[in-house]
């Protein structure tokens, strides 16, 4: 869909990528850096000066519990490819219904079964179903990320606690991919930051300065996974680009961890969330409770029961790009996820096209 955009025009509310400039600092070290001497390979584990500054950050963490990855996919591949080693072949992977596409995609590539738990009805974890599932199932590993992409919840600090106890309980690994949690609504989520064996802590500069081109990502982990993961990223990824690492290094020394830009982001996603929420809900899509992220998953409105010839009518008639639900979901026929990491006069004029064409099929 988003491809679509780049060829033929139109909004792009499809893929997760910002319609915002990064901070302007950070472009201005960018320019001033590029002739020196920082065009080779980084340190494996990352830019020494980066891992210094999210050393200083995640206290009581070292250099020994972090390495500097191609972006949170990175990340979580690289993760999964050396758990993928040590856990015994039967064991399967699990995610929470809607899921995003490389926790549910990624098990495949290896072999191994991907199992989806759904929520209630309310929305909330049922804990005890959960841990039902895990045995019965023989789950290794679980995939959970907060705020959530496409469904933008946020998991409290008791539920995460709830989730330690099960994966410590019953020897389950769990990837908390956290690249959103700058990007919330309302509260600010808990950081899953566990001295748990079980956990590991992904994270990224792509959403949180505008950056997603740059892939330069990072994970926390206990000293013993991490020292094992550096064999195997000396050998698959090897670094992420050295000249963008210390560009990101010195403008989050220089500017407090971007913290400006990063207030006025968040002020802009709300702003673009409550925008375009109010619309889709007076054309009558159900929208649950979203607490964060970059996106809007959103039932369709009576009167159209497949998200695929919906997506497709939308770009084709209205050059409006979404994505089907049911890339996220078997069960997400009648759902769709919509991007709204864009500017509100973007967003305005999506809502006003989007609102025309389901008037103009019910």
């Amino acid at each position: 869909m988003s491809n679509k955009v780049k060829m033929h025009g139109g909004i792009n509310l499809a893929q997760g990528i910002p319609g915002f400039s990064p901070p302007a600092g950070l472009l201005e070290i960018l320019a001033s850096i590029s002739t020196g001497n920082i065009h080779q390979y980084a340190p494996a584990n990352g830019n020494l000066k980066l891992i210094g500054l999210l050393k200083e950050k995640y206290k009581p963490y070292t250099e020994d519990n972090i390495m500097v990855t191609n972006g949170a996919t990175e990340a979580v591949s690289l993760i999964f490819t050396y758990l993928n080693g040590i856990i015994p072949k039967n064991r399967t992977c699990l995610g929470f219904d809607p899921v995003y596409e490389s926790y549910s995609r990624l098990p495949g590539i290896f072999g191994r079964k991907f199992v989806s738990f759904f929520l209630k009805e309310d929305l909330s974890v049922d804990f005890e179903n959960l841990e039902r599932s895990v045995a019965e199932n023989k789950v290794g590993i679980i995939f959970v990320n907060s705020p959530g992409n496409p469904y933008g919840r946020i998991w409290a600090e008791k539920e995460f606690l709830r989730l330690k106890e099960i994966a410590e309980k019953h020897k389950v690994f769990v990837l908390a991919d956290c690249v959103y949690s700058e990007i919330y609504f309302g509260r600010k989520p808990f950081e899953p930051l566990f001295k748990s064996g079980y956990f590991f802590y992904i994270n990224s500069f792509s959403k949180l300065l505008s950056i997603t081109g740059w892939r330069v990502g990072y994970f926390i982990a206990s000293k013993q996974h991490i020292k094992k993961i550096r064999l195997i990223h000396d050998y698959t990824g090897l670094c992420a680009p050295s000249v963008l690492q210390e560009a990101v290094a010195l403008y989050l020394d220089k500017y407090d961890f971007g913290k400006r830009y990063v207030a006025d982001l968040r002020k802009k996603m709300r702003i673009s969330f409550s925008l375009l929420s109010t619309e889709l809900k007076n054309c009558g899509f159900e929208i649950p409770k979203i607490e964060g992220g970059y996106f809007i998953w959103a039932k369709l409105p009576c009167g159209f029961d497949d998200c695929l010839n919906f997506s497709m009518e939308l770009y084709d008639k209205k050059k409006v790009a979404t994505v089907p639900g049911i890339h996220f979901s078997d069960n997400g026929k009648k759902h769709v996820r919509f991007n709204i990491a864009r500017p509100a006069e973007e967003i305005v004029q999506a809502g006003k096209l989007i609102k025309e064409f389901t008037e103009g099929k019910i």
